[in-house]
């Protein structure tokens, strides 16, 4: 385990102190393509900045504005969206709806593909998916903000709700919903989701069945941040893209492996042995009682 979670702050390595990274904290600034200039994480007036946690050792993105980095992301969707001369731009926060007007969210990034008139002639989007933190990560990110000189190297273990990276409900509370209803729409009408996510929330997804590019309704498109010592920064390394249908995919992820049934008659067999021990009646009523009554 880490002695504390904190990776990013505001952009930087929470142990950089050059002069861009002490007015990116001191202004709350986002320098990865934010809607505006200040980061808006979780309160606008109050900004979460953490960019990125440490987990096992690895650098894990928890914000979906990291990824917009160089806008690197929207380079590799387009490849796989549009033939390789095609005219394209990005736009942000997109609101779909269904047949009834229902809104069914917004899109992150759309890419469109455009004439010479500046007609749309088709589009993808883009769905990234940041890893969601079980925890407590604001309170070790406003204790090192205090003092970032003086706590960089702080001790956080032990304390309550140390912050760790929640694969599993960010695959399947958040990632498997919007692929079920932003996804399954753009399943209907025929049109290519690229969906961003970092390495080691890839890793932790069931091992998905890949096809090829042509035949892919989705393209995973996984990242890493990758520390480069003379910038003293992370960067967005593309690290590969996954190719997949569209069912296939989403059934592997809405789909969990069921456990051993006798352990669950074990368990079921043991809490049973403790109520009937204890003198409790059952809680729900059975035949007998409803024919008594």
């Amino acid at each position: 385990m880490p002695r504390q979670p904190l990776a990013e702050v505001f952009g930087f390595p929470i142990d950089s102190f050059a002069p861009e990274a002490e007015r990116y904290r001191a202004k709350r600034l986002c320098p990865y393509n934010n809607c505006v200039p200040n980061c808006t994480k979780d309160k606008a007036k109050d900004p979460l900045g953490v960019c990125s946690v440490v987990d096992a050792g690895h650098v894990v993105v928890t914000c979906p504005i990291r990824f917009r980095q160089d806008w690197i992301i929207a380079d590799d969707a387009a490849a796989f969206f549009f033939p390789e001369k095609a005219r394209w731009t990005s736009l942000t926060e997109v609101r779909l709806e269904d047949k009834h007007g229902r809104s069914a969210g917004n899109v992150d990034v759309v890419l469109v593909s455009y004439d010479d008139r500046g007609r749309v002639v088709d589009f993808g989007a883009i769905e990234v998916q940041a890893v969601y933190i079980s925890g407590n990560v604001r309170r070790p990110f406003e204790h090192y903000m205090e003092d970032p000189k003086g706590r960089h190297a702080m001790d956080w273990v032990g304390q309550p709700n140390y912050p760790r990276p929640d694969f599993l409900s960010s695959s399947r509370k958040r990632l498997a919903p919007q692929l079920i209803y932003k996804g399954g729409m753009l399943k209907s009408w025929g049109k290519k989701l690229a969906v961003v996510v970092d390495c080691h929330f890839f890793a932790n997804l069931p091992e998905l069945p890949e096809t090829s590019q042509q035949a892919a309704d989705i393209a995973w498109l996984i990242y890493e941040l990758s520390y480069d010592p003379v910038q003293r920064r992370h960067g967005l390394t593309a690290v590969r893209v996954a190719y997949t249908a569209f069912a296939p995919a989403l059934e592997r992820i809405t789909t969990t492996e069921p456990g051993v049934l006798a352990e669950f008659f074990d368990r079921l067999q043991t809490k049973l042995d403790e109520k009937l021990e204890g003198g409790y009646p059952p809680d729900a009523p059975t035949l007998l009682d409803e024919v008594q009554e």
